[in-house]
């Protein structure tokens, strides 16, 4: 699909953080290798069982804020997920070009709100990590508003406290189910993350504009 946007009917640009602004490189290593590890040495299990075990726990509460709550897990797995963070901070890197386009919408006028289903555990790692509030207006964590991005609920509370027109809004995500959402709130725009991770394969895109650089959209005046 092609990337062009109108920039002159949105005035408000709402950006997802992990696979979107940055690199959902340290996520996955987190969840996907480190926590397994630890979970395995803790219960003196092979690494295939303690992932097995793992992923039906990941399963049961996927698309709900449990799934993205540091809390959640430190507590059903048993581990101190906020210390698991701290062991690879070097792996919470911007995406490519992520901050030439911010800079970019930012001298257009735009309204620049991160709006995240991250834990605010996670959203103050990578703040201190990479200063995100220095390039946007507003951080919004879903877990403040009571409902993951995937609900309705969300994006309402959403409207209730941020002053936006849904109509001239965009919204960039790395998940077409939480872009569906989106578009099914009234969000004007949608343009999706084809490779969140820099380590894996891109993903397919299939209803929405997506990017693989924001280099793509790059010079927005053009």
């Amino acid at each position: 699909m092609p990337t062009q946007l109108p920039w002159h009917q949105i005035d408000t640009v709402l950006l997802d953080m992990d696979g979107t602004l940055i690199d959902l490189h340290f996520d996955s290593h987190l969840w996907q290798q480190l926590v397994p590890e630890r979970y395995a040495e803790r219960l003196e299990l092979p690494l295939a069982e303690a992932k097995a075990r793992i992923d039906t726990c990941y399963h049961a509460v996927s698309g709900t804020l449990d799934w993205y709550c540091v809390d959640y897990w430190s507590q059903t797995l048993g581990l101190d997920i906020r210390a698991l963070k701290q062991e690879i901070l070097e792996k919470i890197q911007w995406r490519p070009n992520a901050i030439p386009f911010l800079t970019e919408l930012r001298a257009a006028g735009k309204q620049l709100v991160l709006f995240t289903n991250a834990h605010p555990a996670s959203l103050s790692v990578k703040e201190a990590r990479l200063g995100l509030a220095s390039h946007l207006d507003l951080m919004v964590s879903t877990h403040e508003l009571g409902w993951s991005k995937e609900s309705q609920y969300c994006w309402q509370a959403l409207a209730e406290r941020l002053a936006f027109d849904p109509a001239r809004t965009l919204f960039v995500d790395d998940s077409e189910r939480i872009l569906q959402a989106a578009a099914d709130f009234g969000i004007g725009y949608q343009l999706a993350i084809q490779n969140p991770d820099s380590q894996q394969r891109p993903q397919q895109i299939i209803r929405f504009p997506a990017i693989h650089d924001y280099a793509e959209l790059l010079p927005l005046s053009r």
